[in-house]
């Protein structure tokens, strides 16, 4: 098994991770295992096919987006940057 070192983490992150810790009765180190665990774990087809479900019930009736026009305005975006970067005007 691997060993993970996170630095610059929020106070307020692992202070809240402490506290859920003490409720479960665990250390700080196996409640976040625990959490990175679950949060990191494959879903099932099912799995994915309920939260997909769920998550399209709690977007019902708002306007959407086509992930493709998404993706292209990202890639302007980064295009645009890049060049401003090459012609020395914002930092990378």
């Amino acid at each position: 098994m691997g060993t993970v070192t996170i630095r610059n983490l929020d106070d307020e992150v692992i202070e809240r991770a402490k506290e859920r810790a003490r409720l479960h009765n665990r250390s700080l180190e196996a409640e976040l295992r625990t959490i990175l665990t679950r949060e990191l774990k494959p879903l099932s087809p099912e799995e994915f096919f309920r939260l997909a479900d769920e998550i399209r019930e709690l977007t019902r009736g708002r306007p959407q987006t086509d992930s493709g026009v998404l993706q292209r305005e990202s890639r302007d975006w980064l295009d645009a940057k890049a060049e401003r970067i090459a012609r020395g005007g914002d930092e990378p």
